[in-house]
C-alpha cells in the first residue's frame, strides 16, 4: 500500500466522519444547517436557470438526490486530493480542513432562512476532518529509522523532502493504518447513523404533530364531482408532482407555528395555526400545475383542498392603496410573489390546511401552504408558509423572478394525451384516445383531435366541477393500420385557441400541442 494510496483513503476517510460528525450536531439542533443541505442550496440558487430546466426536464423528482451525490463524489474527488497532498506537506491537511469548513459554513449562510448557528456544523465538521487526517497520516506514516527492525507490514514510499536536508524514505505502516482507518471508518458510520436516527425522530414528530390535527369541516363545502367524472379526476396525495428547492422538508411543529402578515396593511397581524381553523373554511377541487411543465408532462394535478380564503382577512386587515404584489415567504426562506388583484377578484385564493380529506401531506407544505387559481405553483402556491407581506412589484422581486421567470404567472391553455401511451402498438379498430385540458379560471370550452394531417374532430368532454379544474375528454377513434400522429389543442373558455407554437417553460410557462406517435396492427 504506497503513500498517495494511503492519503488518499485517509482523506476520504476523514471527510466521512466530519460531514457525519456536523451532520449530528445539525440533525440535533438545527437540521437545515447540515452542511450538504446548506451546500445544496447555495448550489441550487447560483445555477443558471436553463441548467435547472434541464435538470427538472431529465430527471425529474430525482433532481436533488442526483445533486446531493454529485456534490458527495465532488467531496470525495477533494479529499482524496487533499490526503494525498498532506502525506507529504501536514500544512495540506489544515488546508483543506479551512476549506471544507468556509464553503459550508458560507453556503449556510447564505440560504434566505440562515441563524449564525448555522455555520457552526460545517466549522465543528471540518475541524474533526483536519484532525482525524494528521492523526491517522502520523500513525501510519514515519520516516524510516535505518538502527530499527523493520516491520514486516511496513512499505517504503515515495522519497518526500519535508525540509531541508537529504531525502528521507517514507515508511507506510499498513497494520497501523488499517487500525487507524477502521477506527474512523466505525466512528463516521457511528456519526451517521446517530444523525440518521435523531432525524427520524424528528421526522416522527412531526409525523405525529400533523396525525394530532383534526381538521374541522368546511363552512363552505365543495360539491360532489358531477356524474360522469372519470377515474382519475382528483390526483391521490401520494401522486401529487412535486417540484421545489428543499432538500431537507422543513420540519415544523403545528403547536409553535404562526403566519405574520405585514407590509401595507392597516392592521399587522401574526396567526396561530389555532386561529386559522376558527375561521370560516372552504374547500374545492383545484388543479395546481407547475410553471416547469412541458408540453404533455406530469407536472399537473387535481385535488380536493381546504383552507381558509384569503381575501375576506387581507380585506378586514385592511390593504393600502398601492400595495399590487403579496411575497409569500416559506420557513426555509422561498419567496413568492403574487398579484394582489388575483387574491381580491373573486377567485378562490386560500391559505390550504387540508388536501384531498387530510392534513396537507409535509412534502406539500403541512401545516400550512398557500393557493391561487390560475397561477402556476411559482407565482401563487407557497409551500411551508411562514410570512405574507404586502408590497410592490417595482419593490420586490421574489425568487424565481430574480432568476428571470415571469412576475405574474397566469397559467396558459394546455391540452394532453394520456392514452394510448407514445409509441403504442395498438390493434385495428374502435380506440379510445383520452387525455386532460385545463386552463383555470377560464375554463375548457372544446377540446379537438388530430390524426396525422387530418382535419381537427372534436373530443368528448366529461363534466367538471368549476372553471378552476382540468376537464376530461375522449375520443373514439377508427384507427386504421399504419404509423399515426394523434395531435391534441384545446379552447378556453374565452374562445382562444391553444398556441400551437412550441415554446420551453422558461419564462411564462410552456406552449405547444401534444402528440404522440402509434402503430396500428
Amino acid at each position: 500500500m504506497r503513500r498517495l494510496g494511503v492519503g488518499a483513503a485517509a482523506g476520504v476517510l476523514s471527510a466521512a466522519f466530519g460531514t457525519a460528525a456536523a451532520e449530528l450536531l445539525a440533525a440535533a439542533v438545527r437540521p437545515e444547517a447540515g452542511p450538504l443541505v446548506a451546500v445544496g442550496g447555495a448550489v441550487i440558487d447560483a445555477t443558471p436557470t436553463p441548467v435547472k430546466e434541464f435538470a427538472v426536464r431529465q430527471l425529474g423528482t430525482y433532481d436533488k438526490p442526483v445533486l446531493l451525490g454529485s456534490i458527495v463524489l465532488v467531496l470525495v474527488v477533494f479529499t482524496a486530493v487533499v490526503g494525498m497532498l498532506a502525506t507529504g506537506r501536514r500544512v495540506a491537511a489544515v488546508a483543506g480542513a479551512v476549506i471544507f469548513g468556509a464553503a459550508g459554513a458560507t453556503a449556510a449562510l447564505s440560504r434566505p432562512a440562515a441563524a449564525p448557528f448555522d455555520a457552526v456544523p460545517s466549522l465543528f465538521g471540518a475541524a474533526v476532518a483536519g484532525t482525524v487526517l494528521l492523526l491517522v497520516l502520523r500513525r501510519a506514516l514515519a520516516p524510516s529509522n535505518p538502527d530499527a527492525q523493520a516491520d514486516p507490514d511496513a512499505q517504503a514510499g515515495p522519497e518526500a523532502r519535508p525540509g531541508r536536508g537529504a531525502p528521507t524514505r517514507v515508511l507506510v505502516d499498513r497494520r497501523a493504518f488499517l487500525q487507524a482507518a477502521s477506527l474512523v471508518a466505525a466512528g463516521a458510520a457511528a456519526a451517521g447513523g446517530g444523525a440518521a436516527v435523531t432525524g427520524r425522530a424528528r421526522g416522527g414528530a412531526l409525523a405525529a404533530s400533523r396525525e394530532a390535527v383534526r381538521l374541522p369541516a368546511a363552512t363552505d363545502p365543495a360539491a360532489p364531482l358531477p356524474a360522469g367524472t372519470g377515474p382519475g379526476f382528483v390526483t391521490a396525495n401520494a401522486d401529487f408532482y412535486r417540484v421545489d428547492t428543499a432538500l431537507a422538508l422543513p420540519r415544523i411543529d403545528v403547536d409553535s407555528w404562526s403566519l405574520r402578515v405585514h407590509g401595507m396593511v392597516e392592521q399587522p397581524v401574526e396567526l396561530s395555526f389555532a386561529d386559522l381553523l376558527e375561521r370560516p373554511l372552504i374547500e374545492r377541487h383545484i388543479t395546481l400545475n407547475c410553471v416547469s411543465n412541458e408540453v404533455g408532462g406530469p407536472y399537473v394535478g387535481t385535488a380536493r383542498w381546504l383552507g381558509v380564503p384569503l381575501a375576506p382577512l387581507l380585506r378586514e386587515l385592511g390593504v393600502r392603496p398601492g400595495a399590487d404584489q403579496l411575497v409569500a415567504r416559506s420557513t426555509e426562506g422561498m419567496t413568492i410573489g403574487t398579484p394582489v388583484s388575483t387574491v381580491l377578484d373573486g377567485r378562490d385564493t386560500m391559505l390550504c390546511v387540508g388536501m384531498n380529506g387530510e392534513p396537507l401531506p409535509i412534502v406539500h407544505g403541512f401545516p400550512v401552504r398557500m393557493l391561487t387559481p390560475g397561477l402556476y405553483g411559482y407565482a401563487g402556491a407557497c409551500k411551508w408558509l411562514a410570512e405574507l407581506e404586502l408590497t410592490t412589484f417595482a419593490d420586490f422581486d421574489a425568487y424565481w423572478v430574480r432568476r428571470g421567470w415571469g412576475a405574474r404567472g397566469p397559467v396558459k391553455t394546455a391540452s394532453r394525451i394520456d392514452r394510448p401511451r407514445p409509441f403504442a402498438r395498438l390493434t385495428a379498430g374502435r380506440t379510445t384516445v383520452a387525455g386532460v385540458a385545463w386552463a383555470q379560471g377560464r375554463g375548457i370550452a372544446k377540446v379537438e383531435i388530430r390524426v396525422d394531417d387530418g382535419d381537427w374532430a372534436a373530443a368528448e368532454l366529461l363534466p367538471v366541477p368549476s372553471v378552476d379544474t382540468w376537464v376530461q375528454w375522449r375520443y373514439e377513434w377508427p384507427a386504421g393500420a399504419g404509423p399515426h400522429v394523434l395531435t391534441v389543442r384545446a379552447t378556453d373558455g374565452t374562445g382562444a385557441v391553444q398556441v400551437e407554437q412550441r415554446a420551453t417553460p422558461f419564462p411564462d410557462g410552456a406552449t405547444g400541442q401534444h402528440g404522440i406517435t402509434v402503430t396500428v396492427a
